[in-house]
């Protein structure tokens, strides 16, 4: 059982509170309309200051403890409490949330350029409440309360897409509610078995008082787990519950889906680590190498899937799906460098996919397409957006120095001690991606010089560009301080998955993991080569 450690001020509580007033101010106080993003930008910012006040000063990054944690009685008879509290996990993960959502509000000015003043404000009302909800679910501490998040969610989400998307924007809004509705109502089914299955008394349903200690079947152990698991498959999203991912993020504005892949999506991983792993110990042990295989063709079919498309953010979302299987390979593989690096890339990819939505909402914007076949030779006239893509293309290739590259060498490395076989195949992932990044890059960017002439980027692009580059290098040269925040919480949920406590407990201390990404160099040298030979002849066929 994880301990718990209690705020001497309620900071995560200030943090959901202020978003959702900055919220209801925009749309209910008229006057703020007509300077919408700027007050959103600002709330958004002083959210980021505040939450890295209260983890400097109140949360230490050596313990796998809840921390910053705050409880109040909310349902006493079904054992429910408003409980909020951190690990390492929730640090980065909020982190990241808190981080995406000024880069996004920044990059969407151009966005609503010319437009109604109350589309802005709408636009970031929802911004600001689909914050709260982030910060809430990822610091819940109650299962239930983490229900009702999961299931909110879905509200301003279908909102961004449904009003401020692409011509079938209603279509995708549809499907998006459609999927996150099943997969929320056989969650509910779950949640509702811990209650059955478990005495409830007052604090019955918090997450370090089920973790390890539920008793019951291993049959029911197995089915109430796979309700959780579904659900969250579909969130993260994994083959085959990802359709709805690729039709989705074609139609929404690049900001949502900045978000929706780079931050909302990653409840479905998180979930996966914070709940069915340590809940359910025993059907996560049975049920790992089967999904450590679906892990694998995610890997495969996202490459080549978004290999084979057409439209630029489709195929963005099909990398998604490769790289989310790198995630879940990570997790269920047992292997605590594997974990560590699962949460890591769980950060990273949010910051290099963010970068790829928001350069390629930059392009359209400039050449009103998402079709790659309506491209060539952009980097002649918009170097700058050529240059981001670039970068961020090769961050999601993990390209050593950039912000991929660590966690998914930590993955395969941490797979291959425990399942050689899916660690080989996995390692195609990463051929794949060359091949998904260079070769859309080589027929959009290069060539002879278009007859359209436009502007490069502005001077937010350029401030955007510029912090999202900082944070893929900073993860790529100087990832410490986060595997060191993260590290505690991972290995302690990979104790749950051993088959043999005696000998997995001992597996964190066997492992240096900062020792193992400093001798991280020396083994990719044959993989990075391959995958640029398979890239460079793959274009050369073009």
């Amino acid at each position: 059982m994880q301990s718990v450690n209690e705020a001497a001020f309620p900071w995560l509580s200030l943090l959901i509170v202020v978003a959702v007033l900055a919220a209801l101010a925009l749309w209910l106080v008229r006057s703020l309309r007509k300077m919408a993003l700027p007050f959103g930008l600002t709330v958004s910012l002083v959210i980021l200051v505040v939450f890295l006040v209260a983890v400097t000063t109140g949360f230490d990054i050596g313990s796998a403890d809840y921390q910053l944690a705050e409880t109040y009685s909310w349902i006493p008879q079904l054992g429910v409490s408003l409980a909020w509290g951190i690990n390492g996990i929730g640090v980065v993960m909020i982190g990241l949330a808190t981080f995406l959502v000024p880069v996004v509000l920044l990059a969407s000015g151009n966005e609503f350029r010319g437009e109604n003043e109350n589309r802005a404000a709408g636009y970031v009302g929802w911004i600001l409440f689909l914050e709260a909800i982030m910060i809430g679910i990822f610091a819940a501490r109650d299962i239930f309360l983490f229900y009702v998040l999961f299931e909110l969610m879905i509200l301003p989400m279908y909102f961004l897409i449904g009003r401020y998307g692409g011509e079938k924007r209603h279509r995708a809004a549809i499907k998006f509610l459609i999927y996150s509705l099943v997969g929320g109502l056989i969650m509910l089914v779950g949640v509702i078995a811990l209650m059955v299955a478990s005495p409830l008394p007052e604090g019955g349903m918090l997450v370090e008082n089920i973790s390890g200690a539920l008793d019951v079947s291993d049959t029911a152990q197995m089915w109430i787990f796979l309700s959780f698991f579904i659900g969250f498959a579909i969130k993260a999203p994994m083959f085959p519950v990802h359709t709805w991912l690729p039709d989705t993020t074609e139609q929404a504005p690049a900001g949502t889906s900045t978000l929706l892949v780079g931050v909302l999506d990653k409840i479905g991983t998180y979930g996966m680590i914070a709940f069915c792993v340590p809940f359910f110990p025993e059907a996560a042990q049975r049920a790992a190498t089967p999904i450590m295989i679906l892990a694998v063709i995610s890997i495969l079919w996202g490459g080549f899937m978004a290999i084979a498309s057409q439209h630029l953010m489709r195929l963005i979302a099909y990398t998604s799906v490769s790289h989310f299987g790198f995630m879940v390979l990570g997790i269920f593989s047992g292997s605590s460098v594997a974990m560590t690096g699962a949460i890591l890339y769980m950060v990273a990819h949010g910051v290099a996919t963010g970068a790829l939505f928001l350069t390629v909402g930059s392009l359209r914007r400039r050449g009103s397409s998402y079709m790659i076949s309506d491209y060539g030779g952009w980097q002649r006239v918009t170097p700058l957006i050529a240059g981001v893509f670039l970068v961020a293309g090769l961050a999601s290739i993990a390209l050593p120095g950039l912000s991929g590259f660590v966690p998914e060498y930590l993955i395969l490395i941490g797979t291959y001690s425990v399942n050689v076989p899916l660690a080989i195949i996995a390692v195609f992932g990463v051929i794949l991606a060359a091949v998904y990044i260079l070769w859309p890059y080589q027929r959009v960017f290069t060539g002879s010089r278009p007859s359209i002439e436009v502007n490069d980027m502005d001077g937010a692009e350029k401030t955007v560009s510029a912090v999202l580059i900082a944070a893929m290098l900073f993860l790529g040269l100087g990832p410490a301080p986060v595997i060191d925040t993260i590290t505690p919480a991972a290995e302690t949920t990979t104790v749950y998955l051993a088959q043999e406590i005696s000998a997995d407990a001992k597996a964190p201390q066997e492992v240096n993991i900062r020792e193992t990404v400093a001798a991280a160099p020396a083994h990719v040298d044959e993989v990075g080569s391959i995958a640029w030979s398979a890239a460079t002849a793959e274009g050369s066929m073009k």
